[in-house]
């Protein structure tokens, strides 16, 4: 499939060398192309404009403050799959925290702005590095996809269990507002309790 992937931080990255290697055509559509030469070993770069044209999958990995003008820069989003993988990320008194949970979510406003995008919410659950190797000793890390558009959300999940892990159908779109606050529990072991970024969350199964 052609990916196109905006953002490229180390979750974009990650995912864009992932996809690539599974055999995806990845584009990263970036602010400064010119400043990612070392993307193209893998990869196409060029705008965000471009890269959204060129892809049936656009992911979107970038800041979270960042998605509106992300969104405005790829122009026509209509029919095309948009997976969200942000977190709506905020610092208040010295602590990481989030500015939505369990009544708006990161994904439906990225719908809200992408009216006719088939919004998917997937790949924010964890670090980039269980993005790198979703594989540990008890089994695959689990990334939970949810969205409106049962076919989105399959072509997603299809992606996420090329890339190793179990990926796992939460349903409808406003599921987000449970797996962003989830996120954060992860954020907040990896950062405050030793446990350091190198565990993930799996589902276990009778």
């Amino acid at each position: 499939m052609k990916i196109a992937i905006l953002g490229a931080g180390m979750v974009g990255a990650t995912l864009g060398r992932r996809f690539a290697g599974a055999g995806h055509e990845v584009f990263f559509g970036v602010p400064e192309p010119a400043e990612h030469e070392d993307k193209k070993a893998f990869a196409a770069v060029g705008t965000v404009g471009e890269a959204a044209r060129a892809a049936e999958i656009i992911l979107l990995a970038v800041p979270f403050g960042s998605i509106g003008d992300a969104i405005e820069r790829c122009g026509d989003l209509a029919g095309k799959i948009l997976v969200d993988c942000t977190n709506p990320l905020r610092m208040a008194d010295g602590k990481l925290g989030l500015t939505l949970g369990f009544d708006d979510s990161a994904a439906e406003k990225v719908a809200a702005l992408a009216p006719g995008a088939r919004v998917v919410k997937c790949f924010n659950q964890t670090g980039f590095d269980n993005m790198a190797n979703p594989a540990f000793a008890g089994g695959r890390a689990v990334q939970f996809v949810c969205g409106d558009d049962s076919e989105a959300r399959e072509t997603v999940a299809n992606l996420a269990g090329e890339i190793g892990f179990d990926a796992v159908d939460a349903g409808e779109l406003k599921t987000a507002r449970l797996l962003e606050p989830f996120a954060m529990l992860w954020i907040h072991l990896a950062m405050t309790t030793g446990l350091g970024r190198d565990f993930a969350f799996a589902i276990l199964r009778r």
